[in-house]
């Protein structure tokens, strides 16, 4: 382990910036980046396409597989609903236990939920997409 990370020293990154990213052919999911959705029962309305959801709420049981499995994986961006609370810490708990100091590290700008308001009509950036979920939801 690598020691306490500040919550305050996690980057962000910008949500065009991720779907230059994904819509870039050389760059190949679960390779080049990854994102991982902590989202918990919110889950459901829709996620980005080859991310992989591990619920914050397990993320300890989750963490040593995850660094192990992706720890040579350049680029880890984790999400939530908002990327305020649970993505941070997420990204926090996964950079307090990777050894591998050149991994980028980040969180999505404005979440999931501003995520889909961009991006919905776009099958490469949004998969299993259920306007209804949204309809309603306080995000």
């Amino acid at each position: 382990m690598s020691g306490q990370i500040n919550i305050s020293s996690i980057e962000y990154i910008k949500q065009s910036e991720l779907a230059r990213i994904m819509k870039d052919t050389t760059q190949i999911p679960g390779k080049d980046y990854l994102v991982v959705d902590v989202r918990d029962d919110d889950y459901e309305g829709g996620n980005i396409p080859n991310s992989i959801n591990k619920p914050s709420h397990k993320i300890n049981d989750h963490i040593t597989a995850l660094v192990f499995k992706h720890s040579q994986v350049p680029r880890i961006i984790f999400t939530c609903a908002l990327s305020q609370v649970r993505g941070p810490k997420c990204a926090r708990i996964y950079k307090e236990n990777t050894t591998n100091k050149d991994q980028k590290v980040q969180v999505l700008q404005g979440g999931f939920s501003e995520w889909q308001r961009e991006y919905k009509d776009d099958p490469q950036l949004v998969e299993n997409y259920d306007a209804e979920h949204w309809e309603y939801e306080d995000y």
